[in-house]
């Protein structure tokens, strides 16, 4: 008599630990290429000196992590948005966004319960935001600047 056939676990189970190899390389390869990308245009070199490394990675690290996510979503300010949405945004934000960020973080006088999604969400709305901000300083400090007046 002969022997039943047996079924070959280790080649399936070599697959499957090359594959999740070639998907770990490929995620390290994105992620790098998304910190390269997230670096330049932050002009990272630059804002490095005027803030600190330890300072600037944070923000670059939390950045890294939501473009670079597999997740569907991401909370942003309590509400769930597209991943692609959210990383469009934050690879698009700059040198001038961080310095941004970095004021209103400096000059919140207020408790954060969580640092992370505040710093996220205050990222994310960044470019959305600044130029009003700006305009509401300059407005506070020369209240006739920027007003026409009645003909």
């Amino acid at each position: 008599m002969e022997k039943p056939a047996q079924l070959n676990t280790k080649q399936s189970k070599t697959k499957k630990s090359n594959t999740k190899e070639i998907k770990d390389k490929i995620d390290k390869i994105g992620a790098r290429a998304y910190r390269e990308l997230i670096e330049r245009n932050i002009e990272y070199d630059i804002l490095v000196e005027r803030y600190g490394a330890e300072r600037l990675d944070a923000v670059v690290e939390l950045m890294l992590e939501a473009v670079a996510s597999q997740s569907p979503y991401c909370m942003i300010a309590g509400g769930e948005l597209p991943r692609e949405v959210v990383r469009a945004r934050l690879l698009n934000i700059n040198s001038a966004h961080i310095e941004y960020v970095f004021d209103c973080l400096d000059e919140n006088t207020s408790k954060v319960g969580n640092i992370k999604a505040y710093v996220l969400a205050t990222l994310f709305n960044a470019p959305a935001t600044m130029d009003e901000y700006y305009r509401a300083e300059v407005n506070h400090d020369y209240p006739m600047h920027g007003r026409r007046k009645a003909p």
